[in-house]
Parts: C-alpha cells; sequence; structure tokens
C-alpha cells in the first residue's frame, strides 16, 4: 500500500499542533503512539464501542475511524483536555461521585461524548442524554451511574 507524508495543521487540547505523518494513519494512533495522549483507548477498532471518542470541531468522532489528514485545519480535544477546564473537571468529577468509573476502559469515551452533551447548552432529559451515549458501550457499570453523573454534571454547570 502507497502511503502519503503530509504536513498536517491542527489544534489539539488549545495547542497549535503541526506534524509530518502519515496521511492515511489512523487518529488513534497518531495520538497514542506519536503524540503519548494514551486517554484514548482502542477498544475494537471498527466504531463499534465508542472507547477511542473524541472531540473534533466540538462534535464526538471515533478515532479509531479516523485519518490523520482528517485533522487538518480541525480543533481536536482528547481526554487529556478536560483537566484543563471547569467543565471539564466537573464532568470528572460527576463521574467519580456517582461510582460511574469502574475498570475505567470506557470512561474517556464515555467523558468526551458526555462533553459533547452538555456544550449543548439546552437542559437534558435522561433519553437525551442516553441518546447521546448510545455509541459508547460500557461492560462494567451498566448505564444507570454514567446518566447519573452526566445529570449531575449538567446541573452543576447550570448552577455555575
Amino acid at each position: 500500500m502507497l502511503q502519503h507524508n503530509r504536513t498536517i495543521r491542527f489544534t489539539l487540547n488549545g495547542q497549535a499542533t503541526v506534524l509530518e505523518t502519515v496521511a492515511e494513519r489512523r487518529v488513534i494512533d497518531l495520538l497514542r503512539e506519536d503524540l503519548g495522549l494514551t486517554g484514548s483507548k482502542e477498544g475494537c477498532g471498527t466504531g463499534e464501542c465508542g472507547a477511542c471518542t473524541i472531540l473534533v470541531d466540538g462534535l464526538p468522532k471515533l478515532a479509531c475511524l479516523m485519518l490523520a489528514a482528517q485533522l487538518e485545519g480541525r480543533q481536536v480535544e482528547t481526554v487529556e483536555a478536560l483537566q484543563q477546564t471547569d467543565e471539564g473537571r466537573t464532568l470528572m468529577a460527576a463521574f467519580a461521585e456517582e461510582g460511574a468509573v469502574q475498570c475505567g476502559y470506557c470512561i474517556p469515551g464515555m467523558e468526551m461524548a458526555s462533553l459533547a452533551l452538555l456544550r449543548q447548552g439546552e437542559p437534558l432529559s435522561r433519553e437525551q442524554i442516553k441518546e447521546g451515549l448510545s455509541g459508547n458501550l460500557c461492560r462494567c457499570t451498566g448505564y444507570v451511574r454514567i446518566v447519573d453523573a452526566v445529570e449531575k454534571a449538567a446541573r452543576v454547570k447550570g448552577e455555575g
């Protein structure tokens, strides 16, 4: 297979980023292996589990299905960025306080999908939260505590 090297410019977790990489490289590999951002997990590699969810221009995307070239000019956020903002810290705290974290493998993707939901700026029903997280699988906790955590983060955000 012929591979094409390319310079890719994008914003990663608020920082301008310029990389020389193979255009066809999967974003999950670029993040984990090239950039050392290991928070995003590869669960299935086929876009079915959501463990690799990142935000691209504010929308949840599956890093295992994206190619490096697709990042050109985009705003990319990984789970590592959650620690940088009040909304991210609030979300992480809600997950911990509600007991939504067990093995932790799915949580980075769950938190990124949840962050996208919270940023919609409208009150969220439990059904909307469930729908928003429907692309993310968890084998440990079930979803009640995860939905509770997103509801709590939304309440705290609304009070702030």
